[in-house]
């Protein structure tokens, strides 16, 4: 009998085993007026916090309240102008406690330049005291103690950290697992070695030759480069699937980006069904995680060094461009209603305060705080009232996948001037054969299945969106396009929505790489 399985195993099940009445109950609001308690009174000696009055907010009777009316909501351009430019020039205690040791860099999936987002100590102890609790919930799934000692394959950004002579900077993916418990060492792939290669190819290729020597039961990632890497990897030793390798290989975490589109693909290249479980894990904290097998939703993490705040997602709050509007509505978790869309603010133990950033949710479940990642604030089109949304298009092509048998992992959409109307355009990533695609088939279900789905879209498809307009490509261009960015690997993911200066870079390199050749 597998020791270390049994052991790890018996460990992850305790917390099932004490008595319901022995579990603190579940206090959505409670928690979070504790954390913000929490997070003001430690940040009331900063620059921010004085600026603020954190030490009368700390006195008032309506903390929350009172929070809520001296300190305005921030996207990033804000706060880094006012507040976190500073931190990056080495001042220590401006928006958190001491200096900032680390920097993650986010572009999201529609910033050309990154974004630098603070990490704090306080924020890395955050991280891994849910990312224990996740290992926690594994006891509500069914797998056998021999599991419990396999390997845990990590695909993220480098670990190896540029380092400036104040600060490090590099993905919150290469930041933390340069921070794993030691204890965690042993179940770690790639290792140490190989997670430090920057160059995202030799890094595939690393762990392409190494794959056959590892026994892998979980994987961790973005799907796109997960399912380059198992390709690869069954191409090499010419395999008809990843568990020929892999044979224990039994769960996928995944999060960031709707795995809806990449399921059809992903699940060509296993023998068996894996565990899905979704994760929430942003540059800016560990927001929530699905804690219980066969759920739509992830549980937000709520008391530990997160406090939210939850902005509805409509035109009263928000202009045509997804930029919150002055005054816009913000409510508590006790105050949301279920099935509605919210763009979320984050106060956090790294310095983030009312920071806007940049994803909309709907709780599925209000009782235990569960939500679903519906988009961004900017991949939405709303050229002229058909609030075509993030979801609305992953669910869209879902369908479509599901009824003409295609497989189309990667896609973006654009709204483009028709006449003296308008049209939308989809580039859609095709993984097989893209020259025997029927376009016109796809094109007409596509735009069936947008009208069934939303009834805004249905309605301005009469006058005002002219034309629906499909380009078939193959699936390569997408990556090489990344790559091309700099946007190759780690966390990097495509947008679902290009506009603008975005979508003429887009549009030039299909010309230059697709189009004329």
């Amino acid at each position: 009998m597998p020791i270390l399985g049994s052991i790890i195993k018996s460990a992850i099940e305790i917390p099932g085993k004490i008595p319901f009445e022995r579990i603190k109950k579940h206090n959505p609001a409670r928690q979070q007026k504790t954390t913000l308690r929490k997070l003001i009174s430690k940040a009331q000696y900063t620059a921010l916090g004085e600026e603020y009055g954190f030490d009368e907010i700390l006195e008032s009777k309506d903390i929350v309240g009172n929070f809520q009316k001296r300190v305005p909501i921030f996207d990033y351009n804000s706060i880094h102008q006012k507040w976190w430019y500073r931190t990056l020039q080495g001042e220590s205690f401006v928006a958190w406690p001491g200096r900032v040791k680390y920097f993650a860099l986010s572009s999201g999936t529609s910033e050309a330049t990154s974004k630098y987002i603070p990490v704090t100590s306080d924020m890395l102890k955050a991280i891994k005291r849910t990312s224990v609790r996740q290992i926690f919930s594994l006891a509500k799934y069914d797998f056998p103690v021999e599991f419990f000692e396999k390997g845990i394959l990590m695909l993220g950004g480098s670990t190896h950290l540029l380092f400036n002579g104040t600060y490090y900077e590099g993905d919150l993916s290469g930041i933390t697992t340069g921070n794993i418990p030691f204890w965690f060492q042993h179940f770690y792939k790639p290792g140490n070695r190989i997670s430090k290669e920057r160059d995202w190819n030799t890094k595939l290729e690393e762990i392409v030759r190494k794959a056959k020597d590892w026994d892998i039961g979980v994987i961790v990632g973005v799907p796109a480069w997960l399912q380059i890497l198992m390709e690869r990897i069954i191409s090499h030793y010419n395999v008809k699937t990843i568990h020929d390798i892999w044979p224990n290989l039994s769960i996928y975490v995944h999060g960031g980006v709707s795995f809806a589109p990449y399921q059809k693909t992903f699940e060509k290249l296993l023998a068996k069904p894996l565990a899905y479980i979704e994760t929430y894990l942003a540059s800016e904290g560990f927001v929530a995680y699905q804690n219980r097998p066969n759920v739509n939703g992830m549980q937000l993490v709520l008391d530990n060094g997160l406090f939210y705040e939850f902005i509805p997602f409509n035109s009263n709050n928000f202009d045509d461009e997804g930029n919150v509007i002055p005054g816009a509505e913000t409510l508590t978790i006790e105050q949301v209603e279920e099935g509605k869309e919210y763009a979320l603010l984050l106060t956090t133990c790294a310095g983030a305060w009312r920071y806007l950033i940049g994803d909309t949710i709907k709780f599925t479940s209000k009782n235990l705080s569960e939500i679903v990642i519906t988009g961004r604030i900017k991949h939405f089109l709303n050229l002229c009232g058909e609030h075509l949304s993030q979801e609305n298009m992953n669910r869209a092509v879902q369908l479509l996948e599901e009824q003409l048998n295609i497989a189309i992992p990667e896609f973006t959409v654009s709204g483009i001037k028709h006449d003296s109307m308008f049209a939308h355009k989809w580039y859609l990533g095709i993984s097989d054969n893209y020259k025997a695609a029927d376009a016109q088939a796809i094109r007409e279900q596509i735009d069936q299945n947008l009208k069934d789905l939303n009834d805004d879209y249905r309605v301005e498809r009469i006058a005002a969106i002219r034309d629906v307009k499909v380009e078939l490509l193959p699936l390569e261009l997408f990556y090489k396009y990344m790559k091309i960015m700099g946007k190759e690997g780690g966390q990097n993911k495509f947008p679902r929505v290009i506009k603008k200066e975005q979508l003429a870079k887009w549009e030039e390199y299909l010309d230059q790489n697709f189009r004329n050749k």
